[in-house]
């Protein structure tokens, strides 16, 4: 390890960079990432720019949202069709999670 490249992912790190866990392709070195860049304080190599997905949570919780909607369907045709008191009750204690989750999704958006 060379100190230009030692210097280089202080810097980076000082930055805001951070560690990979995933070792270097070639050396199996540790590397930082910064911006997409991640660079090894090993070999010194930059083997890819990875592009950051980004995540639209408005998509995520909208997503949540109807599958949590579609559970409650079921659950209410459940609870219509059984007979048993304690299967009842079962069911209605899922039915009120999926309500007490569906409220903190629609409380946050």
């Amino acid at each position: 390890m060379s100190k230009d490249l030692t210097k280089k992912a202080a810097e980076m790190l000082l930055q805001g960079a951070t560690l990979l866990s995933e070792p270097c392709p070639y050396c199996k070195g540790v590397r930082v990432m910064k911006d997409g860049h991640a660079l090894c304080i090993s070999c010194g190599r930059e083997p890819e720019k990875k592009e950051i997905p980004v995540v639209n949570q408005k998509e995520i919780k909208s997503s949540l949202s109807e599958t949590l909607e579609k559970k409650l369907a079921v659950l209410s045709k459940e609870l219509e069709e059984e007979k048993d008191h304690t299967k009842q009750q079962e069911i209605l204690n899922s039915i009120n999670s999926l309500l007490e989750a569906m409220d903190k999704i629609k409380n946050k958006q």
